[in-house]
């Protein structure tokens, strides 16, 4: 029998935190002890103890493939940092958003799409954490529909989102639209608006959101993502969507909790203190209770470090935690299997000390296996050569 017993942590479950230990036999939690001191264990020193991360859309995989821009890296090489860097994290299972565009300024297409989201079903399973992707769909998309049962064939895929491009809706007007091209490209206004207008009259006629609708209502998570007015999360509800992500005002996310929709934002938006494009804040969210999960977006360490921030702000460690980990499993549905510290579930864990208003992780468990250890309890010894004058050392002149 596989066992680890992890012991002297501040344990964190869906309602209530204690100091205690936890008991793992095979990769489920067999047993939760409050109060009690096992001295065999692993002693997390008081650490926080909680469920492993569930962020259910990252653009960080991109960051990875293209760091630069026209500096491309091979996706193996690519993907086996960043499921590192989301193990050091304290994120559990992640779902890679990819778009299913085709868009020349960004140079994406709906053929590389599909050959990386191929790629990702084909190595998910030897990597840290769990990985899932998450289709970000544009119904405007000319050729999408060849591509619909494609990707019902990939095993990994599990969200389809609607993500419209349409120059001038949703997230971005036309005016902020223009001064991103002519800061981005070197351009000027009028080369600008040729752009779009020129993109508007491609997409514009095209919506396949029935079709999309249609292909994936059976078995797949949708969402409708960057709402801003009230038809827009209407529209997402039609068309089966179960979920609003990143809506970009108070009136939409309103409209979102009113229909029964989970609604989720970006972690960085929270830690941070605020939208990076002025959109909705996660903190004005949170204080009409408008926001159910939060998610790295685009920036891994900020899941945790919002969970820091939050109780810091005086929101109950559990109801903290929930946003990243039970909330997600509850809309996913695997809530059964993980998601929160309850005997019977998998023992996807994360412990992490809280001192600098961020999380240091130190451990990093994916069914009850440790998949990440770090020690920030002893320090790094100088060199020799930092304690030399540096007049005294050879410049090689």
């Amino acid at each position: 029998m596989n066992t680890h017993l992890l012991t002297n942590a501040r344990i964190v479950t869906p309602t209530e935190d204690f100091t205690g230990s936890v008991i793992i036999e095979n990769g489920i939690i067999s047993e939760i002890v409050k109060d009690k001191y096992y001295p065999e264990g692993i002693d997390l020193k008081g650490q926080w103890l909680i469920p492993g991360c569930i962020d259910i859309h990252t653009d960080y995989l991109e960051k990875e493939l293209y760091p630069r821009s026209g500096a491309g890296f091979p996706l193996p090489f690519a993907l086996h940092f960043m499921d590192a860097r989301a193990a050091a994290c304290g994120i559990t299972t992640v779902f890679s958003a990819v778009s299913f565009t085709d868009n020349e300024e960004k140079n994406r297409s709906l053929a590389e799409a599909m050959e990386l989201s191929k790629q990702i079903d084909a190595t998910r399973h030897s990597l840290l954490v769990r990985h899932f992707l998450h289709a970000r769909i544009d119904p405007n998309s000319e050729g999408l529909l060849d591509y619909l049962e494609p990707m019902r064939q990939l095993e990994s895929l599990y969200m389809v989102i609607y993500n419209d491009h349409i120059p001038g809706q949703r997230q971005y007007t036309i005016q902020q639209q223009i001064e991103l091209r002519t800061k981005a490209f070197g351009i000027t206004p009028e080369e600008a608006m040729q752009k779009l207008q020129k993109q508007i009259d491609k997409t514009s006629k095209i919506n396949n959101r029935a079709q999309i609708y249609e292909a994936f209502k059976d078995k797949y998570i949708l969402g409708s993502h960057d709402d801003t007015t009230v038809e827009h999360v209407e529209e997402g509800k039609y068309y089966g969507a179960t979920l609003s992500e990143m809506p970009t005002t108070l009136v939409a996310a309103r409209k979102a909790k009113e229909l029964g929709l989970w609604i989720c934002l970006g972690a960085p938006n929270y830690y941070r203190g605020g939208s990076h494009c002025g959109n909705l804040s996660s903190h004005d969210a949170i204080a009409e209770d408008l926001c159910d999960i939060l998610c790295s977006d685009y920036h891994f360490p900020t899941m945790l470090g919002s969970v820091v921030k939050m109780i810091e702000n005086g929101i109950s460690p559990g109801k903290a935690v929930n946003m990243v980990s039970l909330n997600p499993a509850r809309l996913l549905n695997f809530d059964a299997e993980t998601g929160s510290i309850e005997v019977g579930k998998k023992a996807d864990l994360v412990a992490f000390s809280s001192e600098k208003s961020f999380a240091a992780v130190s451990y990093a468990l994916v069914d009850g296996i440790i998949k990440y250890k770090a020690d920030y309890s002893t320090t790094v010894q100088p060199l020799t050569a930092e304690r030399i004058e540096l007049n005294t050392l050879n410049t090689g002149v």
